[in-house]
């Protein structure tokens, strides 16, 4: 008899086990066929930074959190409705995240008295009637994977190793997910072993008529795909969206592309990527440290390239004095700083948007740039095509702020016809400029204050570079105080006139008469804009507006936030945003803040919302 289908519009799955036992390939694999069938979907892989954390330890566990839905959505979701947890310590590091009636999906295999007891059980859970709030359903993972897989010539090990495969194949029937893209993956993953590949798809297999048979799960569920815009899709996290944009901004303005890096979390996978992409033109360089990968994007640029340097909070400190280089020597530079919890080594696998302020003034001197972050993981495509417009238009270093939760987060993303891109030709001086022929490596365009872009070895245009002041025109050595004055606030004028070539800032308000403006910025965009959901389904009115432009603000911000009562501003630090706006504005925004490692909650900040809108009226 078949079994029921039951349709639902969104589920939260999270996968939980140690940090070897494959929980974030096991959610990937799942995303990405989630994505092939055509849901609207948001992730949220968290693992720990050792490369192997203690096994069976709380600090070890590794999850990873999918939401997707028939509908449009925008974050991972507050909690789970279903939650794989393949110990008792992954059971026990994330069961306060689950609301009643949840399912728990465990592994009972690893419900040992040792297992227990080293993550402070002293009762099994399983047996003590503490989940009766949940719907429990206990499965043997590890045993039914190695009986699925005792004709294969594997190690025993090798066989426990696939149970995240068989709880793949578990899960996939449950939602009914297509399978053939897992076994497509598995076959490639696996092609030089071809014994442990095929034990692999055997597992995976076996999860899924094991959900088929069982009498223990006798309903399986289905959410339809997503109404999305008309396009081409695939998924994709921030940081490939990053390395994508980076190559197409490269094609768009004829630069070839140098990267110049050091491996960092969570940074690295851009440098992984574009290594990958030799035959568009990319040349990748792992320096030996930060500052030899920011001087050697800084040098490419000299040399007309489009020059890129990736890292985190750390990597930026270390960056900071040749950043400063190029705002001296007005030459272009990407700088992306994918941030993560801090101070010093801090939380190298959380998230946090901290970088702010070091991004606005962590260097010596008046030494002024602009700073873009993008608000979601596809969105990371187009602000890296923004930071190098303004980049190689202006002449300057450009600071990008994406995020750990942003970098490794996924989401659809509909892939731009060429058409909808912008044009980013770049005109080198390739003769003299000046009245009497000679070349004026200083001589700013009168629109924008860019000085020429020559490039190196190019007759009749011989200058010179340095971090040592330069005169206004010649760009000769200068130590008049005069000229000092006059050139620091020439590279501020510069800066600031790019807010006349960006998009003013869009509200979205639809009643037009709402008294509370929620405004972020980063990777607090989709639950920032999920929680003003909430507010309007509640009755409330709520605007909300989500900075992408950090220097300079869009131009119309200051009316903006003239237009309300009041300005929240959540933030993932300790409200370095509000200190900006407070600074500039003169306006007392109220600040939520919070500093965890993890994305905000939408619900929390619903009530936020709510609470402030509440006293405004």
């Amino acid at each position: 008899m078949p079994k029921e289908i039951q349709q639902l519009d969104r589920v939260i799955i999270r996968f939980a086990g140690d940090s070897g036992d494959g929980m974030q390939l096991t959610g990937d694999r799942f995303t990405q066929e989630t994505a092939s069938f055509g849901n609207d979907l948001s992730t949220l892989p968290n693992f720990p930074a050792e490369i192997r954390a203690p096994a069976g330890t709380l600090p070890g566990v590794s999850s990873f959190q999918l939401h997707f839905a028939d509908h449009d959505i925008m974050t991972p979701g507050d909690a789970p409705n279903v939650l794989v947890a393949m110990n008792p310590a992954a059971l026990k590091a994330n069961l306060e995240d689950l609301p009643k009636g949840a399912t728990v999906i465990v592994n009972t295999d690893e419900f040992t008295k040792r297992a227990l007891a080293k993550v402070g059980y002293s009762a099994n859970p399983l047996e003590d009637g503490s989940l009766a709030d949940y719907k429990v359903s206990p499965v043997p993972l590890t045993s039914l994977t190695v009986k699925a897989l005792e004709s294969f010539d594997i190690s025993k090990k090798d066989a426990e190793r696939a149970k995240n495969m068989f709880a793949l194949g578990l899960l996939s029937w449950m939602y009914n997910r297509p399978t053939e893209g897992t076994v497509k993956f598995l076959e490639t993953k696996f092609a030089k072993k071809p014994e442990i590949m095929k034990a692999n798809i055997a597992a995976f297999k076996a999860g899924w008529n094991f959900g088929e048979t069982t009498e223990d799960f006798a309903v399986s569920y289905e959410v339809k795909p997503a109404a999305l815009p008309a396009g081409r899709y695939r998924n994709i996290t921030g940081n490939l969206a990053l390395s994508y944009g980076l190559i197409a901004a490269s094609k768009l303005s004829g630069l070839p592309l140098f990267l110049g890096s050091y491996p960092i979390t969570p940074a690295s996978d851009i440098l992984h990527e574009l290594s990958k992409h030799k035959r568009f033109g990319v040349r990748t360089f792992q320096a030996e440290d930060e500052i030899a990968g920011v001087g050697a994007a800084l040098g490419a640029s000299f040399g007309g390239a489009l020059g890129v340097t990736t890292t985190s909070g750390p990597g930026m400190a270390l960056k900071a004095e040749t950043i400063g280089l190029a705002v001296m020597t007005e030459l272009p530079l990407v700088v992306i700083d994918v941030q993560r919890g801090g101070p010093s080594t801090g939380l190298p696998t959380k998230t946090e948007q901290a970088d702010l302020l070091m991004a606005m003034f962590g260097r010596n001197g008046e030494s002024p740039l602009p700073v873009l972050a993008p608000r979601s993981p596809s969105d990371c495509f187009a602000i890296a095509i923004e930071a190098a417009r303004i980049a190689t238009k202006y002449r300057t270093p450009v600071i990008v702020l994406s995020d750990g939760y942003l970098a490794n987060g996924s989401e659809p993303w509909r892939i731009p016809d060429l058409s909808e891109l912008p044009d980013l030709s770049v005109e080198f001086t390739t003769g003299p400029n000046g009245e009497n022929g000679e070349f004026l490596p200083y001589l700013r365009d009168p629109e924008t204050l860019a000085r020429p872009w020559a490039v190196p070895g190019t007759p009749g245009l011989e200058h010179r570079v340095g971090g040592i002041e330069k005169s206004d025109r010649t760009g000769e050595i200068s130590y008049s105080p005069a000229n000092h004055d006059l050139m620091v606030r020439t590279r501020q004028a510069k800066v600031d006139n790019i807010a006349r070539d960006i998009e003013p800032l869009e509200v979205d308000d639809p009643t037009g008469d709402a008294r509370v403006l929620a405004l972020g910025w980063g990777g607090t965009y989709g639950s920032i804009a999920t929680a003003v959901r909430q507010v309007r389904r509640s009755g409330a009115k709520v605007a909300h507006a989500h900075l992408r432009h950090l220097n300079p603000f869009p131009a119309n911000l200051e009316e903006v936030l003239g237009r309300y009562e009041r300005v929240v501003v959540p933030e993932i630090n300790m409200g370095q945003l509000a200190l900006l706006l407070r600074g500039r504005f003169l306006v007392d925004v109220i600040s939520y803040t919070k500093v965890r490692g993890l994305p905000f909650k939408s619900e929390e900040l619903a009530g936020v919302l709510q609470e402030v809108i509440d006293r405004a009226e």
